[in-house]
């Protein structure tokens, strides 16, 4: 059985040191164990908005996992000298690796949120590289509130193993919050935009900007319309991360004296 590792704490935010195999067998042994367990992919934009939405903070930092999506999480988590982040799980690479899963191993993944008709194109190009994906159904609805029943209602028959979330966040993990008790679903996971790029209605950036830490500037130039939420993930980041260490720093420095 796979242990939970330890976590990182970035500004009050908990991150655990996961791997992409460790993700995948950690999720395994939770549908095995059957309990209903949430599932966060955190980035530095997460990390930014829970230093004013103590809702969205307590969220995450109860999450049976909080996953570090964002080479700015592995970079903070080093310059604090907090626990070491060990690589990115991004929740794109993880929707596609639990729909391999479920093709080879017969998990039920149910598909919710996204714009009416990208989940089902998603579907379809999964099914694509994996024929076997099993799909316990999908459907785009609203993370508001008039909502919830309805869809409660439409997902539990379906019995899925996991429930991929593709409201934004914070809506996404806020819905799964209020209604994981209810669903008793084993694997419930907040996926943002994944549906949008599996079915290419968004385009990812290259593999070399991938590899250089810039998809942020490709999905700057690609949406500028993002340019607040790029903010918030990339400068205004590091603008806490460095503020929060020269606090540290002087506090230290007080002590000593």
């Amino acid at each position: 059985m796979p242990s939970i590792p330890p976590t990182a704490t970035i500004l009050g935010v908990k991150v655990h040191a996961l791997t992409q195999a460790h993700t995948l067998a950690l999720i395994e042994d939770f549908i095995t164990n059957g309990q209903p367990h949430q599932l966060a992919t955190v980035n530095p934009e997460f990390v930014v908005e829970a230093q004013h939405d103590a809702e969205f903070r307590r969220i995450i930092n109860q999450a049976a996992l909080a996953l570090p999506d964002g080479i700015g999480l592995l970079m903070a988590a080093r310059f604090l000298s907090t626990t070491p982040l060990p690589e990115r799980v991004p929740g794109s690479d993880l929707v596609e690796q639990l729909a391999g899963l479920s093709h080879q191993k017969g998990y039920r993944i149910y598909f919710l949120g996204a714009r009416e008709g990208v989940a089902e194109k998603a579907i379809t190009n999964l099914k694509i590289r994996y024929p076997r994906l099993q799909v316990a159904g999908h459907y785009a609805g609203s993370p508001a509130l008039e909502e919830n029943e309805a869809i409660i209602r439409r997902i539990l028959p379906t019995r899925p193993d996991i429930l991929l979330v593709a409201y934004g966040a914070p809506k996404q993990d806020k819905w799964i919050a209020r209604n994981l008790d209810q669903l008793q679903i084993p694997v419930c996971l907040g996926v943002g935009g994944s549906f949008d790029f599996i079915a290419g209605i968004t385009k990812r950036a290259p593999q070399w900007v991938q590899h250089m830490h810039l998809e942020w500037l490709h999905r700057l130039i690609m949406q500028p319309w993002r340019w607040r939420r790029i903010w918030n993930a990339v400068p205004r980041f590091s603008w806490l991360i460095f503020w929060s260490r020269f606090k540290n720093s002087n506090t230290n420095l007080i002590v000593i004296y």
